[in-house]
């Protein structure tokens, strides 16, 4: 898991970066720039998923830093 969520955010962020560049050279004109961008929200959810999974199984661990209190 230590390499699994860095390698799916690049992917995350390679699909959004793909995106942006179907965007600007199609100008419109193919649906290349959805494809990407639906692969992205695949991507997030998948990613969101595991990482539910994970801490269900035990895979990941709660680290016990409270967030906002002092």
């Amino acid at each position: 898991m230590k390499w699994v969520i860095p390698i799916a955010l690049l992917m995350i962020v390679g699909s959004l970066g793909s995106a942006l560049y179907f965007m600007m050279k199609d100008k419109g004109g193919s649906s290349r720039m959805v494809h990407s961008l639906m692969l992205r929200i695949g991507l997030s959810i998948i990613l969101f998923l595991g990482i539910l999974i994970a801490h269900y199984f035990g895979v990941l661990e709660a680290t016990g830093v409270r967030v906002g209190t002092k």
